[in-house]
């Protein structure tokens, strides 16, 4: 472990920046919620495996966005499947719900429109979407969504252009 600190003070020092990330990917507070207990049982399970290549904070985070593309993964399994018993008279379909949380800069009259940005970015390849919502939602540094996403400064560049592209496409 990099700093040998408990995972207690892991968990106090990341928790909140983990569960508003969890909230960007999911928008569902009880999802975030669940997702981000996944993150810590996971970071507790790895920590002796973390080999300080990156900063604690960027190997929090990769796990972190994994645990979300697996729930949003999860999620749309579980949408076709309810889909599907819906067509033969069972009601189990998924709805997925824009939350009501405070969000920066967002007012009431804009709730219309921040619901079609959701959607928009949620229709965006995984990579695109990670790279959307941690640079411009989490405002993480390009350098930083590299070190996270594993990939060059660079391809982080090109996926922002290109999720920037198809989002006004949409």
């Amino acid at each position: 472990m990099q700093t040998g600190l408990p995972f207690e003070e892991i968990y106090h020092a990341h928790k909140d920046m983990v569960y508003n990330l969890c909230l960007n990917f999911l928008q569902n507070p009880q999802d975030a919620e669940e997702v981000t207990q996944d993150v810590f049982v996971k970071v507790h399970e790895k920590q002796a495996s973390f080999r300080e290549q990156s900063s604690l904070k960027t190997w929090v985070y990769r796990i972190a966005v994994n645990q979300c593309l697996d729930a949003l993964k999860a999620r749309k399994r579980q949408k076709r499947f309810g889909f599907f018993t819906n067509i033969f008279g069972h009601e189990n379909t998924v709805e997925r719900e824009i939350p009501d949380f405070n969000h920066p800069g967002v007012q009431l009259e804009q709730r219309e429109a921040l619901e079609a940005l959701y959607r928009r970015i949620d229709a965006l390849p995984d990579n695109q979407k990670t790279a959307i919502i941690l640079k411009y939602l989490d405002e993480l540094p390009q350098k930083e969504i590299a070190d996270i996403m594993q990939i060059s400064v660079k391809a982080v560049e090109s996926l922002l252009m290109r999720g920037k592209q198809n989002l006004e496409k949409k």
